[in-house]
């Protein structure tokens, strides 16, 4: 009897640490704050690049996309993010700063999930690839 009880009870401590490893997935990763681009579609980005986004609490979105300010919007449920760019500066910068800008814009529509790892945040399209990866600035 004695066994089946701790059979039993592993069992449903099992069940339970099953239960709240989903609910762990689910939560939001934070974004609140403000984020450097380190790498975007698969490059790094240029060393002091000023490419960074930031994430307000009111679903703002904001930031340089290495020589423009952007602004737009973001929805986040769980995982799942979306970012929309409302608009840009219009300022020209070295070549090299320009065609950074154009992949951090045409990386922004393509994410569909966050993820948080070690400090750093994925930003994912469809397929799972990293489209930007970020690092938290301090301010």
């Amino acid at each position: 009897m004695l066994k089946q009880t701790f059979m039993l009870g592993a069992l449903l401590f099992g069940l339970t640490a099953c239960q709240s490893s989903a609910n762990i997935a689910n939560e939001p990763v934070p974004l609140e704050g403000s984020w450097h681009i380190e790498m975007v579609l698969g490059q790094a980005t240029i060393d002091y690049s000023p490419a960074q986004l930031t994430f307000a609490a009111d679903g703002k979105l904001a930031g340089n996309n290495s020589c423009n300010q952007i602004f737009g919007q973001y929805q986040q449920q769980g995982e799942q993010l979306t970012l929309t760019t409302a608009g840009t500066s219009r300022r020209a910068c070295v070549n090299a700063l320009m065609m950074q800008e154009n992949k951090v814009m045409q990386a922004l529509p393509q994410v569909t999930k966050a993820k948080l790892d070690g400090g750093r945040l994925s930003l994912l399209s469809e397929d799972g690839k990293t489209v930007l990866l970020l690092s938290k600035l301090k301010l």
